[in-house]
């Protein structure tokens, strides 16, 4: 007989709490999935939990991007361009079929503060920095160049542009399929159990976890715990790492309002926005503003749409884009490193590994990117701690298991085996699992609401939801997307199989 959802999660929490793991992580955003991927390939026995749900976080509310980081070169970070530009590559070898080159159109303006020479020589170092070449070669544009390419862009002080490479992605299924990778090489995940204790004895930490759609509680011990909750990482009592929060907003238009093939790159002084092309649609962002409020739902404000598409209507005045134009928005965190002092931007996106007591490790700071290199490095530390360093990491070789129910970026249409994919194959245990993070339906379709009551038929069907429940899990999802930003907010109660018509 086939196992249920509800058999496999019962199986992945008894399987917790049997037997000491290697390595136990908190957190299952890009980071903690690279690690348990990376681990679980060198033969360690291997435990994640998530809190809510995989990719929830900031690693499902980013730019999309895999990117060396070209701004990095004006703030003198040749060695961060140099690792993120690297990884970028390995990335488009293991998950072809999640990235996929990108060209960038840079205008340059009179006075902007950006000149096309500096710019010219800096995407030619910027390819330099890509070992055996960029995704594609950069080049200098005229202004002819740049008004043939862009259709609407702003003519007055133009002055040229460059043309350079990056990828976009998909970041939510880059977690899903990191973690899908992860678990068929043996690691144990489980999302929607949260970590409420940890203390050490001996050379064992005992963790204590509640399942949050149950209440029920119970241990698990390991021999190494790492700590990649992101925005969270600080409120564990083991925890040393030092956060500034910053936020950023992306916005989603109609293509057919802002017509661009290559993503575009626009200025606010030294900030950076991008607008870049998805489908039908393109994608606006970010900002990088500091952030104290409730890390579950940081806000998208109307002055932070106003000032994205503020930065965008410099580059395309003609466009006239106006918050009617907004199909979507998402709001992420951004876990940075560093002091209270200078502007967000200019905050390092260099990561750390930091061991506090032993056997437990905070991992923090870098970005999409450069995940794959943060979980080597820190499964390197781990296994000479374990005293098991021989095994080498083997995930900058070994391909990323593709998504089977589509390309992994956008399933085209709601059905039935889809959703019921994402249900026994995937972890999805709530409307918005699968709306916002499996296939990415909340952001691309103004009439979401509607796809979003085909998929709770389907997964009511798939998980024998009453009438009852199906009913409060909409509503949830209702009210989680009636502002632009989507947070999180607690299941109904009394679901799974006792909720069954």
């Amino acid at each position: 007989m086939t196992p249920t959802p509800f058999d496999l999660r019962r199986t992945a929490l008894a399987e917790l709490r049997h037997d000491v793991l290697d390595v136990l992580v908190i957190g299952g955003g890009i980071v903690g999935v690279g690690v348990a991927r990376d681990a679980a390939l060198r033969g360690l026995r291997v435990g994640l939990v998530e809190q809510y749900d995989f990719a929830s976080g900031t690693s499902g509310r980013s730019s999309r991007l895999l990117h060396g980081g070209l701004r990095y070169l004006a703030q003198g970070r040749i060695g961060l361009v140099r690792q993120a530009s690297r990884e970028k590559k390995i990335l488009a070898a293991i998950a072809p079929h999640l990235v996929r080159s990108l060209a960038f159109t840079f205008p340059t303006f009179k006075g902007s503060g950006w000149p096309r020479w500096k710019l010219r020589l800096g995407v030619k170092l910027y390819d330099w920095l890509n070992p055996g070449g960029n995704l594609g070669p950069s080049a200098g544009l005229s202004p002819d160049d740049v008004r043939a390419s862009l259709p609407g862009v702003r003519t007055d002080g133009l002055t040229g542009g460059v043309r350079y490479f990056d990828a976009l992605t998909n970041d939510a299924r880059l977690v899903i399929d990191t973690l899908r990778s992860a678990a068929a090489a043996g690691a144990i995940v489980a999302n929607y159990v949260a970590l409420a204790s940890a203390a050490r004895g001996g050379t064992v930490w005992r963790c204590r976890f509640r399942d949050t759609e149950t209440g029920e509680e119970f241990d698990a011990r390991a021999r190494a715990v790492v700590n990649a909750a992101g925005a969270w990482a600080a409120r564990f009592p083991a925890s040393r790492v030092k956060l500034r929060l910053t936020k950023g907003i992306h916005v989603v238009v109609d293509r057919a309002r802002l017509p661009v093939t290559d993503a575009v790159v626009t200025t606010d002084g030294p900030r950076v926005l991008f607008a870049i092309p998805w489908g039908e649609r393109v994608i606006l962002g970010t900002t990088d503003t500091d952030y104290a409020g409730p890390l579950e739902s940081p806000d998208c404000t109307p002055a932070d749409v106003a000032c994205v598409l503020g930065v965008v209507g410099r580059t395309f005045p003609a466009a006239r884009l106006s918050d009617a134009d907004v199909i979507s928005a998402w709001s992420g965190l951004r876990p940075l490193i560093g002091g209270k002092s200078g502007k967000p931007s200019d905050i390092s996106r260099a990561h750390r590994i930091i061991p506090t007591e032993p056997g437990w490790w905070d991992v923090a700071g870098g970005k999409l990117t450069t995940y794959r290199l943060m979980a080597e490095e820190t499964v390197d530390r781990i296994a000479q701690h374990l005293g098991r360093p021989s095994a080498d990491s083997q995930t900058g070789t070994r391909p990323l298991l593709a998504n089977p129910d589509g390309d992994g970026v956008l399933p085209p249409v709601v059905s039935a085996d889809i959703v019921a994919g994402f249900v026994h194959h995937q972890w999805a245990r709530h409307v918005d699992d699968v709306m916002v993070r499996r296939a990415g339906w909340r952001y691309d379709r103004r009439e979401h609401l509607a796809v979003a009551e085909q998929v709770a038929a389907i997964m009511a069907r798939e998980l024998g939801w009453s009438a009852e429940y199906t009913s409060a899990e909409l509503a949830r999802y209702h009210r989680m997307t009636a502002p632009l930003a989507i947070g999180w907010e607690a299941p109904p109660p009394s679901a799974q199989e006792d909720s069954a018509p």
